[in-house]
């Protein structure tokens, strides 16, 4: 990422991250009296709970010299909007260090700072308590008035002055902290500082603060530079009247703004007890998108901001291998994160990846609460869409809070995990489009460095001063420590092969059992034809299957890559995994049917539920989304399905149609889906690799109960095949290639003739596909 780039990003990423902060307890004394907007005290009822309550924002609480013997068994923190203290549909809060366990250690006197779910905000709640879940007992508790005016951010007037001093409105983050955007100075004058006192105008008896490095040196220029500014020591904005830059030298006043009395902003961090790291950290995850993280750890836990420019719909993820040696996806703890640019609402998800399938029963890249119930340990604090920037801060505990979270250490360095990629329809990550392909570690516990591009007005080559002001640029090629991202590069055994320049194949250990060392490998040669345009929606044209074709009515349903941009999500408008079915070769055709013939499928999608990634049963139904096996019963009822599965008198619903695993990989030297404009030249570098077994094969009759629309897909996962056309007759289709052939006579110019006919060499050469598969299967 450029220096240009980095001008185009907001203040708000700093402001997110520095209220983030604020929002977090660590173990010292506060210095200040001020901690928010007091909400009252803590009711003292049972085991010597007590404490002052306060509002620090609209999400956060402060609890001053909270008390509580630590004896109960299942003690939580809790808020709710009934009538009085209850679990019954309250809201369970993280504590002080955002774990999720029972409140078994003891408190005395200690201050901690809690923070409300995702979604809640003070006006949602009526009460704070402590809450004994085993025996349903209140041990303390204080009400929420609904006219509580929590503190928040409060925005004042902009800069105006000579030596072109400005800025755009100045923002008071926190009661010691001062954000500045766009602040600009010609540095000309000798002894220019920032400048605070009392009274509504600036004089010699106010005190100079410190710049936004920490230095008191006279202000070099600033050209629409965004800044924080922090007040020293024990010096609040209550304290002062006015803020701005003065000449020290010259006393003259370069312009400044009045600060209003009795703003009701959150307390700042040193106000709670809270000790930040005085720097934040930044890292360059993947240049080309502007992905960074940021963290700073403050006591056990940490807060981190995820910054990257993201297509529509996308999601960027970040994450700790299990492998404290290599950058390993499989059994990483990862935080998935994205804005919805329509809202403005923002998320971050705790995942576990199981594997690189699709999640699907638990399995594969799920979300932990689609593994196991209350496992969400990431904290979302904020979140915003900002010039086409993602920015999204959370907090997560250092230490792993369940089972399906890894532990940060501050004292080694982590191997780490990144990920960008689309959402789904289900607001679940599919297949990512880049991610780190070598091993990549961060030393979280390190001396705050920012090893992020160099702010607006630094330059290379700068003297040592400027450089000890300013922070450290990675280059865009990378630097030592920092691999290049990569597109996907799965191991020869996963079926997610989307855009890869690598090719698939199998690699098996000498001593492996013979049956796993066999595999079928069936290149098809064609004729190149000249590429078709893609349609105007990007989406590449399919050739469909005719109620005609095959002859015999035979359909052989494998597995393949989507196709890139041009393949699966244009076609359907939906977010594909990065794979779907081929049918006698082609991308997710469209296929007719007519009512009272017979039609066979043949499945090669894999028959080892053990493994999901290599278990796709085939089956045809009413449902445009596919992956019966695990939706909920209620929408199981609404879904007819007319093949591929077997009905116990039960109602058990198990697939049939299982067979042995075939895919259709790419050429190892072709570029990635994306760079082909027809699905003809894009079908020619594909090759079908198939593991040892044999198909599956369902039989299906369609009848006058039978839809005109139907589709297959897949039993175990979503969104993987397309449409079946039924017809009560062929010629009511009105598609056979003789017509389709003469409707692109009459208004296409030659060469697009040309494009058709090679298309329709493919069906033809689908058909030798198919004899060849025949001769295959005599092998095994």
């Amino acid at each position: 990422m450029s220096v240009k780039t980095v001008k185009d990003k907001p203040w708000l990423v700093l402001v997110g991250l520095l209220a983030a902060l604020s929002s977090l307890q660590h173990c010292c004394d506060a210095a200040y009296p001020y901690y928010g907007t007091k909400i009252g005290s803590l009711t003292r009822l049972h085991h010597g709970v007590s404490g002052d309550v306060y509002a620090v924002d609209s999400r956060t609480i402060f609890i001053k010299k909270f008390n509580y013997d630590g004896e109960a068994p299942a003690a939580y923190f809790y808020v709710g909007n009934t009538a009085r203290p209850s679990n019954e549909g309250a809201a369970r809060l993280r504590d002080e260090r955002g774990g999720t366990a029972a409140l078994t250690r003891r408190y005395r006197n200690k201050d901690i700072t809690l923070s409300l779910p995702e979604g809640k905000t003070l006006r949602d709640v009526k009460w704070f308590s402590v809450w004994c879940d085993e025996f349903a007992v209140n041990f303390g508790d204080v009400a929420i008035p609904s006219t509580l005016d929590f503190p928040r951010p409060q925005k004042i007037s902009a800069l105006r002055g000579v030596h072109g001093v400005s800025s755009d409105n100045i923002v008071i983050v926190d009661a010691q902290t001062l954000l500045v955007p766009n602040f600009s100075y010609d540095g000309e004058a000798p002894d220019a500082k920032f400048w605070v006192g009392r009274g509504q105008r600036p004089s010699a008896e106010g005190l100079r603060i410190p710049d936004e490095n920490g230095k008191e040196n006279p202000l070099r220029r600033y050209d629409r530079k965004t800044i924080v500014l922090t007040l020293p020591e024990d010096l609040t904005i209550f304290d002062i009247g006015h803020f701005g830059v003065w000449c020290e030298a010259f006393t003259v006043d370069f312009g400044h703004v009045r600060l209003p009395e009795g703003l009701n902003v959150p307390p700042s961090l040193k106000m709670l007890g809270i000790s930040p790291q005085s720097k934040l950290n930044c890292e360059v995850l993947y240049d080309c998108l502007a992905f960074e993280v940021r963290w700073a750890v403050a006591g056990e836990s940490i807060v981190v901001q995820l910054v990257a420019k993201l297509e529509p719909n996308n999601y960027m993820s970040f994450g700790i291998s299990p492998n404290k040696n290599i950058s390993q996806m499989i059994g990483a703890d990862a935080a998935v994160a994205w804005v919805d640019p329509e809202t403005g609402n923002g998320f971050a998800q705790d995942y576990f990846l199981e594997g690189k399938a699709q999640c699907s029963g638990g399995r594969g890249a799920c979300p932990d609460v689609k593994i196991q119930q209350n496992t969400n340990s990431i904290r979302l604090l904020n979140a915003a869409m900002v010039n086409g920037y993602s920015i999204v801060t959370y907090q997560r505990s250092l230490a792993s809070t369940d089972s399906l979270d890894l532990p940060i250490s501050v004292s080694d360095a982590e191997s780490v995990v990144w990920a960008i990629g689309p959402l789904n329809d289900y607001k679940e990550v599919s297949f990512h489009t880049y991610y780190n392909k070598h091993l990549h570690q961060i030393e979280f516990g390190r001396q705050p460095k920012w090893n992020c591009p160099l702010p607006e007005g630094a330059k290379p080559g700068s003297s040592s001063d400027e450089q000890e002001e300013e922070v450290t640029q990675i280059s865009s090629t990378g630097g030592a420590g920092y691999p290049p991202a990569g597109r996907p590069n799965i191991e020869p055994d996963e079926e997610f092969y989307e855009n890869r320049p690598q090719a698939l194949q199998r690699t098996t250990p000498a001593h492996a059992p013979q049956r796993h060392q066999e595999t079928a490998v069936l290149t098809q040669r064609r004729p190149v034809p000249t590429p078709k345009p893609v349609n105007s929606n990007g989406a590449w044209d399919i050739p469909a299957i005719q109620c005609h074709e095959p002859e015999d009515g035979v359909f052989y349903a494998q597995m393949g890559p989507t196709g890139g941009k041009h393949g699966y999500p244009a076609i359907t408008g939906h977010v594909g995994w990065g794979i779907s079915w081929y049918i006698n070769g082609l991308l997710i055709p469209e296929i007719h049917v007519v009512r009272g013939k017979t039609y066979t499928f043949v499945v090669e999608g894999g028959n080892n539920p053990d493994i999901p990634a290599k278990y796709h049963p085939f089956y045809i139904s009413d449902d445009p989304v596919g992956g019966y096996e695990h939706k909920r019963e209620e929408e199981k009822k609404a879904v007819r399905i007319f093949a591929g599965v077997h009905r116990s008198r039960s109602g058990q619903v198990t697939p049939t149609g299982v067979g042995r695993l075939c895919n259709w990989t790419p050429d190892v030297d072709g570029p990635p889906a994306d760079d082909y404009q027809s699905f003809g030249a894009y079908q020619r570098t594909l090759t079908l690799k198939c593991d040892v077994g044999e198909p599956g094969v369902i039989s299906w009759k369609p009848d006058r109960n039978t839809p005109d629309t139907v589709f297959y897909h897949c039993f175990t996962h979503r969104y993987l095949g397309w449409k079946i056309h039924v017809h009560d007759s062929c010629d009511s289709t009105g598609d056979g290639i003789g017509a389709a052939s003469e409707r692109h006579e009459l208004r296409e110019p030659a060469p697009v003739r040309e494009d058709y006919a090679a298309e329709s060499s493919i069906r033809h050469e689908t058909k030798m596909a198919s004899a060849l598969l025949r001769l295959s299967r005599r092998a095994y």
